[in-house]
C-alpha cells in the first residue's frame, strides 16, 4: 500500500514550502492526486519522479536535479563512485550478447565485492525493472538498477561496470548498448545521488571515449576516477 502524504509532509521531504508543492501539483509538475479536494502524494512516486528526471538529462537539467537532491538528502553519505565501483567489480570485455546474460553477468560482478550475496535475486529485480522501463540511453550506456533497494541482500551500496566489445540491442526501443553500469544502492536517497553522479559523468564524451578504449578493468577504473575528479573540481 502506498504511503499517502499531504503537501506539508512532501514539502518537508523535498525541503521546500507547502505553497511550492501546491503550485507544482496544480501545474502537473509532480505526481499527485486529489482526495476530498486536497492534493495527496506517495513518497515512492515522488522518489521515482526524481529518478526519471535524472535519467537521460542534459547537463543543465542535471544541475537542477542535483540542487533538489541536496535539499532532499543533505546528510546522505556521498561516497565517490570510484570507491563503490572497484577493479573487482569491472569486467573488460564483458562477453555477453543478450539482455538476460548481461544482467546475470553484471549481478555476478557486483557479488564479487562481498557487499551483495544473492546475485540471482538481484538479477531478477533488475530484469523486472528493465521490463517496466528500460534503462538504456541513446549514448550507448545503460544504468541498470532494481526498482527498489534490495536491502535484504546488500551490506552496502556497490556499483559494477561491464564493457562489451561491440554494442548489442538491449531494449525494445532499439538502442545499441555497450557500456553497462549496475547500481545496487542500499537506500533510496543514496540511489538518487549515485544515479545523478553517474548521469553527470556519462554526458562527458571524453569519459565515454576513455571507457571504450580501456584494455582492462584497471584502465576503466582510472577513467572513472579521473572523470569524477574533474566533476568535483567544477
Amino acid at each position: 500500500m502506498m504511503e499517502d502524504l499531504d503537501a506539508a509532509r512532501i514539502a518537508e521531504y523535498l525541503h521546500v514550502t507547502p505553497d511550492q508543492v501546491q503550485k507544482m501539483a496544480d501545474r502537473g509538475r509532480i505526481p499527485a492526486r486529489k482526495v476530498g479536494g486536497q492534493w495527496r502524494f506517495s513518497k515512492a512516486e515522488i522518489h521515482h519522479w526524481l529518478e526519471e528526471r535524472i535519467g537521460a538529462s542534459d547537463p543543465e537539467e542535471l544541475d537542477q536535479v542535483q540542487k533538489v537532491l541536496d535539499r532532499v538528502s543533505p546528510t546522505a553519505v556521498d561516497r565517490p563512485i570510484h570507491e563503490l565501483c572497484t577493479v573487482d567489480t569491472i569486467e573488460v570485455p564483458l562477453n555477453a550478447r543478450t539482455r538476460g546474460s548481461v544482467i546475470r553477468s553484471m549481478c555476478g560482478l557486483a557479488a564479487k565485492s562481498g557487499m551483495m550475496w544473492d546475485a540471482p535475486a538481484m538479477a531478477e529485480a533488475v530484469q523486472t525493472r528493465e521490463q517496466m522501463h528500460p534503462t538504456a540511453l541513446d549514448c550507448g550506456v545503460a544504468l541498470l538498477h532494481p526498482r527498489r533497494p534490495q536491502t535484504s541482500i546488500l551490506a552496502d551500496s556497490v556499483i559494477a561496470l561491464g564493457l562489451c566489445p561491440s554494442a548489442i540491442p538491449f531494449s525494445d526501443r532499439g538502442q545499441l548498448t555497450d557500456v553497462f553500469f549496475l547500481i545496487c544502492s542500499y537506500d533510496d536517497r543514496n540511489h538518487l545521488r549515485i544515479l545523478a553522479k553517474l548521469s553527470r559523468m556519462i554526458v562527458d564524451d571524453s569519459f565515454l571515449a576513455e571507457l571504450r578504449s580501456s584494455t582492462g578493468p584497471g584502465d576503466a577504473w582510472h577513467a572513472i576516477k579521473a572523470c569524477e575528479e574533474r566533476l568535483d573540481e567544477l
